[in-house]
């Protein structure tokens, strides 16, 4: 069995979690209340800009030209494209740029990319392989979830596109065969990599109970 296979039996009670979470159900259903996607769209906004940074760092610990050119590629097509191409999906939902620059990070928010940040600085590659893979993964199969749930379009269709498109599921499947290369060049990570994934798993699920609940600070 592949490893990236294996982490993803080991975190399969998580795995369901997230998919019978209010907040997957209910988008797939069109029935989110809209505060709920905008305290999502406004977290993620500020999660991108970690997760570029995570794929930053990762390029420097790459020891291979390809992996490194690959990663770092990921870094700046996030802030190149991706970071627009959110702006352009909020202003759907009317929040403005300066919304989005000007939102404090939740707890949660926090937590995760803090976790996400450390260990691109801390970890050795295979963790960072690992630490990302629940994002990735994560989404697609969210969504491919949220796609057999939804009888019809409604007005959260397009994110549901989005991370069931297949540019989308191209750059998962790049991840996945990152983290199984780091599974076999690195057995001694394993024991990390469980960990790190787990984590990152774990942080991906209360992502969306934090939206969900609009989560916020009480001072």
């Amino acid at each position: 069995m592949a490893f990236s296979d294996q982490l993803l039996e080991d975190g399969e009670q998580i795995w369901a979690a997230q998919r019978e979470h209010p907040f997957v159900r209910e988008l797939a259903a069109g029935t989110l209340d809209e505060a709920a996607f905008q305290h999502w769209l406004k977290q993620d906004y500020r999660y991108l800009l970690d997760y570029a940074r995570v794929f930053s760092i990762a390029g420097t610990k790459a020891r291979d030209e390809e992996t490194m050119t690959h990663l770092l590629g990921v870094a700046h097509e996030v802030l190149d494209r991706e970071m627009d191409l959110h702006r352009e999906f909020a202003a759907d939902y009317g929040i403005s740029r300066a919304d989005l620059e000007g939102v404090e990070k939740a707890p949660t928010c926090v937590a995760y990319t803090n976790f996400l940040v450390r260990t691109a600085y801390e970890g050795t590659i295979a963790e960072i392989a690992a630490a990302l893979y629940p994002c990735m993964q994560g989404y697609l199969d969210v969504a491919d979830h949220m796609a057999d749930l939804a009888e019809e379009e409604h007005r959260y269709t397009p994110f549901i596109e989005l991370y069931t498109g297949g540019e989308f599921r191209e750059a998962t499947a790049w991840c996945r065969e990152f983290v199984d290369e780091c599974g076999e060049r690195y057995p001694g990570e394993h024991a990390a990599m469980r960990e790190a994934f787990r984590t990152s798993a774990k942080l991906e699920y209360r992502f969306w109970e934090m939206a969900y609940t609009l989560e916020g600070w009480d001072l």
